[in-house]
């Protein structure tokens, strides 16, 4: 094992107490780096409230030491304040990589931190690896709206940042086996910015169901035709209890808005159940449902893209074969209240 100057860190994220998910996604990505590079992988938070034996799952899903800088001042997300801890940090401990999740935390605190120790940041990541000779990160992500895929390095300076998609990769199986350290380290007052006081959260009221959490995703593509159709997408996705996405040409078309892209260029997701209906299956998009535990598609193209990679295919015409599931649907719910 080497020293901690070359370990590679991962930034767990918490909310009142609670590790989020992404938290162990991010340690599944920072272990096969880490074993390459054959140093040391340390998951690092910046919280309040999460007690040891909550520490210890980061120990469990692949860190070999997490370092805790907790205070209650450090309760909620504040980005000056938690830059200045993590700058504090990555000057003391001299770390060779830091990974962070996408979310709004990494994409906030990330590019600041990037600024205060002069070093470089690839945002956005979907692959990581470690160059044979060198050692050099290689972080690779979509550019030019996702068309193509660029490998970029940090030769000249360290840490070597990047944010990484959530959901792009599942955490490694827990094992209460494995043993670490827990170090908790004292915050020093000096570091607490008193320009931004969090009141609060409020939880969005609009009721709708994000593609990230949702368990089933129902999609449509170009295949629809138009964007009325879109119509039977979503009153399946209603009787099923999913979320509605779309592919990047349906989105393109205007038949439906952004933030229901699934792909590189979109969002990546990880339901137990994805349905593509109408969807040939862009690389930008397998991208993005990569890790769904099943995936169906309908398409009457046999030798669609997606057909060959999903769990279970219908080829048929989606005009004809929606509406026979809808029928067996309420079939079904019929049955079940009868």
């Amino acid at each position: 094992m080497s020293n901690e100057s070359q370990a590679v860190w991962t930034l767990a994220e918490q909310f009142e107490g609670k590790l989020k998910a992404v938290s162990f996604e991010l340690l599944a990505r920072g272990r096969k780096l880490a074993d390459k590079l054959g140093t040391k992988l340390v998951s690092v938070l910046i919280g309040d409230g999460v007690p040891d034996e909550t520490l210890s799952q980061l120990i469990w899903q692949g860190a070999d030491a997490v370092y805790f800088v907790q205070d209650p001042r450090l309760k909620y997300f504040v980005c000056e304040t938690y830059e200045k801890v993590l700058e504090s940090l990555i000057k003391e401990y001299k770390p060779a990589i830091l990974l962070a999740a996408a979310t709004s935390t990494g994409r906030t605190l990330m590019p600041y931190t990037a600024v205060k120790v002069h070093t470089g940041l690839t945002a956005d990541c979907t692959e990581l690896d470690i160059e044979a000779g060198t050692g050099n990160l290689l972080q690779t992500r979509p550019a030019i709206g996702g068309n193509i895929m660029a490998t970029i390095k940090t030769p000249n300076h360290r840490p070597q940042l990047a944010t990484v998609r959530p959901k792009s990769s599942r955490p490694l199986a827990a094992d209460p086996a494995r043993t670490g350290e827990i170090k908790h380290i004292p915050c020093d007052a000096a570091l607490l910015t008193k320009g931004t006081e969090v009141l609060g959260y409020r939880k969005d009221a609009s009721g709708s169901l994000g593609l990230e959490e949702a368990d089933i995703v129902v999609s449509g593509g170009k295949g629809l035709k138009k964007g009325e159709n879109f119509t039977l997408i979503h009153k399946l996705a209603e009787n099923l209890g999913a979320a509605v996405g779309a592919s990047r040409d349906a989105v393109d078309r205007g038949w439906i808005s952004y933030p229901h892209q699934v792909g590189l260029s979109g969002k990546t997701i990880s339901p137990k159940v994805y349905i593509g209906i109408g969807i040939s299956g862009a690389i930008q998009h397998l991208a993005g449902i990569k890790t769904s535990e099943t995936i169906v598609a309908i398409n009457s193209d046999p030798e669609a893209t997606l057909h060959k990679i999903a769990d279970f295919g219908i080829v048929g015409d989606a005009f004809q074969v929606i509406p026979e599931i809808q029928k067996q649907l309420e079939a079904k719910k019929g049955a079940r209240h009868g």
